[in-house]
């Protein structure tokens, strides 16, 4: 059998579901049961009647199945795939700027560790930052972690200010100004789309900005047949089979170096899917006590999205 092959039966016989992150290549995702964002993805796993969770990704969408199923087994290929957002904000160096800012309303996107989110009174995704931000009463001060790009995003949006955690996304942030408006110079006719997880200066070019899921859905409803994709470019993979008439391109980054693909999300492969399946290792596991504290700020996402 070939190695989709054997990935299925593995599924039938362990009742497993595949979530795969739209950073993920391209055969890994082609052998997920659901492709999705961070938002879809928690969403999933919050729903799934799977007795097991195979996580493509990064380890903290793992630890976010995890806290919605503590009894379910979760397995994730490569335990090595992190990610650069996540270990910006170290939970004990949070803590502490955390108490320094007094009172504050404490909204933290889901590429944070469990033990971030434990320290939250709400969880966001780049689909519903926006949204979870204009849910907290007015009148309260707002610290928003670990992304500094999407918060400050966020609260130009909405009007809110917000106390900003100085975190962000080394691929997101290797996305040149000077090459994108070169790229818009030699293809006038494309449309920009943006994940706001880039910078500032980036974001001012951009025609269209939202998270993977959003820019997915815009590019493949818009009319127009050429796109400039700021973001890993691991989405360019759905976008060219939900419109294979359409042209996608990716921007370089600041050097012209490969580094807006994410080195951790290219971490898994299929034969480390079939291997984590087969041998039903390595597990995501949690302490029941940081689990129920992450799991609060969780629910209240996915109620107020």
């Amino acid at each position: 059998m070939d190695m989709e092959t054997q990935i299925e039966k593995l599924k039938r016989e362990l009742n497993a579901v595949v979530l795969a992150h739209y950073y993920q290549k391209a055969e890994v995702q082609d052998c997920a049961d659901f492709v999705g964002d961070s938002l879809a993805l928690a969403q999933q796993a919050a729903q799934t009647t799977a007795d097991v969770i195979v996580f493509c990704g990064v380890h903290f969408m793992a630890e976010t199945a995890k806290i919605l199923n503590p009894g379910k087994l979760v397995l994730l290929p490569d335990t090595n795939a992190g990610c650069s957002l996540s270990d910006s904000c170290p939970p004990e160096a949070f803590a502490a700027f955390k108490a320094q800012q007094g009172d504050c309303f404490v909204v933290s996107y889901v590429n944070s560790s469990a033990a971030i989110k434990a320290q939250s009174d709400v969880i966001c995704t780049s689909s519903n930052a926006v949204k979870i931000v204009s849910r907290i009463p007015a009148g309260r001060r707002i610290l928003f972690a670990p992304d500094k790009h999407l918060g400050r995003y966020a609260a130009k949006q909405t009007g809110r200010e917000m106390v900003l955690w100085p975190g962000s996304c080394t691929v997101h942030e290797m996305f040149s100004e000077k090459n994108l408006l070169q790229l818009k110079y030699e293809n006038p006719q494309a449309l920009v789309v943006a994940h706001p997880e880039c910078t500032e200066a980036v974001l001012a070019h951009a025609d269209f900005i939202g998270s993977t899921a959003q820019l997915l859905e815009r590019v493949t409803r818009g009319s127009e047949s050429q796109f400039i994709v700021v973001t890993e470019p691991g989405i360019l993979h759905q976008m060219r089979k939900a419109s294979p008439q359409k042209y996608f391109l990716s921007p370089p980054s600041s050097d012209g170096c490969p580094c807006n693909v994410c080195p951790h999300m290219k971490l898994n492969t299929l034969e480390k899917l079939h291997a984590c399946m087969k041998n039903r290792s390595p597990q995501v596991e949690l302490p029941e006590k940081l689990r129920q504290q992450a799991l609060a700020p969780l629910k209240r996402m996915l109620e107020w999205s």
